[in-house]
């Protein structure tokens, strides 16, 4: 692979995640669009390529990389083939559950996948961050704000976060609240009990506020992606490394050599 083009195709082609996705396969020197395959866009031409239903176009076409941001139900079905047929997998789709991942690590043998809540180079070091710092300070919250087009809440992103917060200290103060004039206006419980919030709102795309305290002191780590570009060096990158990633990686972290 390394003395030629990658060869890249792409799930979900026709979406607006998906075409941008496309878009940037297309602009990097060391890939190669060759298939795409989304059945609600069956017939719609991408830079010359004929979107189809069929994941088999993948396997015609040599396809080394299969990249997918579709939906969890159609991802696992997806991700099953491309491990059938030892293609690697590039995954940015979210919703899956423990028994998805563990499916995932049983199958991928001949063929490696990745899986991130988040390609934003800016958003994997926000995490860190926030893990980072999470033992010096006793309370902390989450605010993640997406696009109202967004179905589920909260964001894989902001779960992996406090997540990976918890991991990172167990210890935070408890929540003084004893009532709730509006239920739920303080935002569901996380992991170790982190509280978080989601915002969804017309003219946002994904943005997320890690907010930390102590006494005499906050710190707050925001991130913003203004556009689905801001995605796009991470799923280049993840499809130039996925080959030395073996087996299944969950998050950018390995990628970037964190």
């Amino acid at each position: 692979m390394a003395d030629s083009k990658i060869r890249v195709g792409v799930f979900g082609a026709g979406g607006r995640m998906g075409a941008t996705v496309c878009d940037a396969v297309m602009a990097d020197p060391d890939l190669e669009l060759v298939a795409a395959v989304d059945p609600a866009c069956v017939g719609t031409v991408i830079h010359g390529i004929s979107i189809v239903a069929d994941p088999r176009a993948m396997a015609d076409a040599g396809v080394q990389v299969a990249i997918d941001f579709t939906i969890a139900a159609a991802s696992r079905t997806n991700l099953q083939w491309c491990a059938l047929h030892g293609v690697h997998a590039v995954v940015g789709t979210t919703g899956f559950t423990d028994a998805d991942i563990a499916g995932f690590r049983s199958v991928f043998s001949s063929s490696n996948c990745l899986i991130a809540a988040n390609f934003a180079i800016s958003a994997v070091l926000m995490m860190k961050f926030a893990e980072m710092a999470s033992p010096w300070f006793e309370t902390a919250e989450i605010i993640e704000l997406h696009h109202d087009n967004k179905a589920d809440a909260p964001s894989g992103t902001a779960i992996a976060t406090a997540n990976r917060m918890a991991v990172a200290s167990g210890e935070w103060a408890p929540d003084p609240t004893t009532h709730e004039v509006i239920p739920g206006a303080r935002g569901g419980k996380g992991p170790a009990d982190i509280r978080v919030h989601s915002v969804r709102m017309r003219g946002m795309v994904a943005h997320q506020e890690v907010i930390l305290g102590s006494a005499g002191q906050t710190l707050t780590i925001r991130q913003d992606s203004y556009d689905r570009v801001s995605f796009m060096p991470g799923v280049v990158l993840a499809c130039k490394k996925i080959a030395d990633l073996p087996g299944v990686t969950m998050g950018l972290e390995p990628a970037l050599g964190f």
